[in-house]
């Protein structure tokens, strides 16, 4: 009998609230999603996944360099998963409603560091805050696209 995959253990979250409905803010998150890491930057770190490939709108095995979907709820929840030789990580972006015209976007990573490596590179992505700056950039990328579309 197979089992599901063991997710890693749990990092952070990081949330940021936006003054648009979650139909607005999805294809936002879509649009950062597809465009937040470069291939260059995944085959450096050594991903699984390189560059984007597979259907759109996104699915499960849809990827993009340095992840690939592993659920999607729309417009409720965007669940990637990846690997490279330092970590297995999962970024699982959730939309909650707060009422008309306004919403929360959530970024909740789990990650795995293993080996001396491993340990290594999450004491540089963690101490020095690497991870909750690109997070909270991503965030705030999705909220200025989400607000400026005009669909409330």
């Amino acid at each position: 009998m197979s089992h599901p995959p063991v997710s890693p253990p749990f990092v952070d979250e990081h949330s940021v609230a936006i003054e648009a409905s979650r139909d607005a803010v999805w294809p936002a998150l879509l649009r950062m999603v597809e465009t937040a890491a470069p291939g260059r930057f995944a085959r450096f770190l050594g991903c699984v996944d390189t560059e984007a490939s597979g259907p759109r709108p996104f699915a499960v095995g849809s990827a993009v360099p340095g992840f690939h979907v592993v659920a999607v709820d729309e417009p409720g929840e965007l669940a990637l998963a990846g690997r490279h030789r330092y970590s297995d990580y999962r970024l699982i972006f959730r939309l909650d409603d707060l009422g008309p015209d306004r919403s929360r976007l959530r970024a909740e990573t789990r990650a795995a560091f293993p080996g001396t490596l491993g340990r290594l590179y999450r004491m540089v992505l963690m101490g020095a805050g690497a991870h909750a700056v690109a997070t909270r950039r991503m965030l705030a990328t999705v909220r200025r696209d989400a607000e400026a579309s005009g669909v409330r």
